[in-house]
């Protein structure tokens, strides 16, 4: 694979790419733009998703974006997100779950009462999904790509308690779960799409370690200034990377014709950390059949959104 990754021509295609404000989102944006894609910035912020919007059009006048509000930390959100985007008509070619939290140092919850990060970052992003299935399986060759992390390798599901309401709030703990989560996601959605002869090709990705906002943003949450958290603290210890770096196993699990069904990818030098695009391993737990569709299920069942009938 290549180490820097050129993003096919999308030209007629239209993605939907959540936390494009900033760090990989955005860059993802930029660059599936460049390609020639119409891509929709699905933001929480609008005011940051519109100076994102003015970034990249600077740089490339041309590109075709579009700013919509969606906050996963809010089921009638994306509810209202996806049914603006199903109400355009217009097939969707790419969905990129890419927007998340990382580790707020207390535990908060989303407007529905879960946990934040398993909120934000899983049960947001699955609810989106399903939401938008008729969308994508009206498109010709549609795909899924969700951003997961390496830290899913240390994720456990606890399936009595996914909210961390029993147990002591942990808050990389809780960020491994939520990421191993968007890692079973991806791997049980390529499942169903084979299961069901669907065209859709359902990937994930990881950044490495790719110097964001992601790790600041996190730890401000509830408080006013950062928790020197020992994620932080052994962060200036790792080798990182740029943004630029960091998003291309994201864009090549979202655009390679070599990216395969329920393929994982990331960096592939110093422990996964940096480096060119490379295969990843999944995590055991990840491979579960039973699991998945257990997590599955739950996920259905809090979230109030099953496979819709139109397609299924």
């Amino acid at each position: 694979m290549p180490t820097s990754y050129v993003v096919p021509d999308r030209t007629g295609k239209l993605a939907v790419v959540t936390g494009a404000n900033s760090g990989t989102g955005k860059e993802a944006a930029r660059r599936l733009a460049e390609a020639g894609a119409r891509v929709v910035l699905a933001v929480r912020t609008v005011a940051k998703g519109e100076q994102a919007r003015a970034e990249i059009l600077a740089r490339h006048p041309q590109a075709q974006l579009e700013v919509r509000r969606v906050d996963l930390a809010d089921l009638a959100s994306v509810a209202a997100f996806a049914d603006g985007i199903l109400a355009d008509g217009a097939p969707l070619d790419l969905l990129v779950n890419n927007a998340g939290v990382m580790a707020p140092p207390t535990r908060l919850t989303t407007a529905d009462g879960f946990e934040l990060q398993m909120g934000s970052n899983y049960l947001g992003p699955f609810a989106l999904t399903l939401r938008l299935l008729p969308a994508l399986l009206a498109a010709p060759a549609p795909r899924v790509t969700t951003m997961s992390s390496g830290m899913a390798n240390f994720g456990r599901i606890h399936f009595d308690d996914l909210q961390w309401e029993r147990r002591r709030y942990n808050p990389n703990r809780s960020y491994a779960q939520s990421k191993l989560a968007d890692l079973m996601m991806a791997g049980h959605l390529a499942d169903v799409a084979a299961e069901r002869g669907w065209n859709l090709l359902s990937t994930a990705a990881h950044p490495g370690y790719t110097v964001t906002n992601l790790q600041t943003a996190g730890a401000t949450l509830g408080r006013d200034r950062p928790e020197r958290t020992l994620m932080l603290r052994l962060g200036l210890l790792l080798p990182k990377q740029q943004v630029e770096e960091g998003t291309e196993p994201l864009l090549y699990a979202a655009t390679s014709p070599d990216a395969t069904a329920g393929g994982y990818y990331g960096p592939g030098r110093r422990f996964g950390l940096v480096g060119p695009t490379a295969g990843t391993r999944v995590t055991r737990r990840a491979l579960d059949a039973d699991a998945n569709r257990r997590l599955w299920a739950e996920s259905e069942r809090l979230t109030g959104v099953a496979l819709p009938a139109a397609v299924a």
